[in-house]
């Protein structure tokens, strides 16, 4: 007998009653679907907009990739799921670490508990960082762009997936990485077709391309085709983002840096404090590991203390927060940031030190992402939704209750 309804992190899901596909377009600042919708060029997603719903709603702080991916397919925050960056310091082994092994994860995914109750689950990612960590105790098909060329059924769930997608490998800094995520979705659809399926992007050109810019239309316009025909396959769709982006420079074009490690080892002298960055992941040329949130370790409570006040009279700093404070504020695990989190106003970003930070391949002004200013995203779906009782605070992480349990 098929289930009614599934709990997965105390919240329940309906069993779909006809595919369903959610999309988490990185790096989508709302203003991007603005912009392509008034130039003409995603007529699709204008429908979406017009006919189905057109909500906005809040990501997870810091506002970087992983966090936000694992809270969507969890359908919790941080406090719950565990991954709160890229990268943190792990203080047990006294190092610094990617955050991207599944051993990091404390809840469930929605996708696994769906596959365990029965259901066709498709993933696909643009960047491998992701895979894992998406596909955590998932049976189904489960593969990136990046590395779409070594699928295989053991691993992935598929092979072949070069030849039945009809794309080859992109470079993962390009649109077409992006792309090959829509193409792989759309042919799944046709092909196997997935109760559930869940597509993440990569931001390569949200940090490159502005919101109306030639190229930042070209992609909108460009998924805009890949949605109408998931549209068409009867499947309903929710779209939504990991964060927004923003400009981080100045009038000059010139990247606005507090070098926060700096300043930290200018005031109380080499190795006390310890800057982490946890935007920081394998693929740092468009953005050069800069983001507007960062935590400091500190070497005692003491020290703490007396560092948040002055750090709060850096220019450009938004927020300054204690551990206690900042978990509490954007429910974050405690123990996996560090006794001070800071976070820089939108036009400005945070680094270590001034000669950690190669800028040399920025080909642009840098734009990028983290702060309370790139929290507020899109959350758009195909189909009317009832039940979203008002004032609730939407939250990126709403996508699968959107589509399974509000959607008509």
């Amino acid at each position: 007998m098929t289930l009614k309804t599934l709990e997965v992190n105390a919240r329940s899901y309906r069993w779909m009653s006809r595919p369903v596909v959610v999309v988490c377009v990185d790096g989508c600042e709302p203003a991007y679907l603005d912009a392509a919708i008034a130039a003409g060029v995603a007529p699709y997603i204008e429908r979406m907009r017009n006919g189905g719903a057109d909500l906005l709603a809040d990501c997870v702080v810091p506002s970087f990739t992983n966090p936000n991916n694992l809270s969507i397919v969890t359908g919790a925050p941080p406090a719950v799921h565990g991954i709160c960056g890229n990268y943190f310091f792990d203080r047990e082994l006294g190092q610094e670490v990617m955050m991207n092994d599944p051993k990091y994860l404390r809840a469930g995914t929605v996708l696994a508990a769906f596959a365990d109750a029965g259901a066709k689950l498709a993933v696909v990612t643009a960047k491998d960082k992701l895979r894992k960590l998406l596909g955590h105790r998932m049976t189904g098909i489960c593969f990136s762009s990046e590395k779409a060329d070594q699928a295989t059924v053991e691993e992935n769930g598929i092979d072949g997936v070069v030849q039945m997608v009809g794309m080859p490998v992109p470079s993962v800094y390009s649109a077409e990485l992006s792309e090959f995520v829509f193409a792989a979705g759309v042919k799944l659809m046709e092909s196997r077709r997935p109760d559930l399926m869940y597509l993440s992007t990569t931001d390569y050109v949200q940090h490159k391309a502005a919101p109306g810019s030639p190229a930042a239309n070209a992609f909108y316009a460009m998924m805009d085709g890949y949605l109408a025909q998931l549209d068409a396959l009867g499947a309903t769709i929710v779209l939504t983002a990991d964060h927004g982006m923003n400009d981080k420079h100045d009038d000059s074009g010139a990247p606005k840096v507090i070098y926060l490690q700096d300043v930290l080892d200018a005031w109380y002298g080499k190795d006390k404090a310890r800057v982490i960055l946890p935007i920081t992941d394998p693929y740092v040329v468009h953005h050069g590991a800069l983001g507007s949130f960062a935590t400091v370790y500190a070497p005692d409570e003491a020290s703490a203390v007396a560092w948040i006040e002055r750090i709060r009279g850096i220019p450009g700093m938004e927020l300054v927060l204690s551990r206690k404070d900042a978990a509490a504020r954007f429910e974050l695990p405690p123990d996996r940031i560090g006794d001070i989190v800071v976070v820089s106003e939108q036009s400005t970003v945070i680094g270590t030190g001034a000669s950690r930070h190669d800028l040399s391949a920025l080909e642009v002004p840098l734009r990028s992402h983290g702060g309370v200013s790139e929290q507020r995203v899109p959350l758009i779906c195909n189909r009317p939704v009832t039940g979203i009782a008002a004032g609730r605070r939407l939250r990126n992480f709403d996508a699968l209750d959107l589509a399974l349990n509000h959607a008509q």
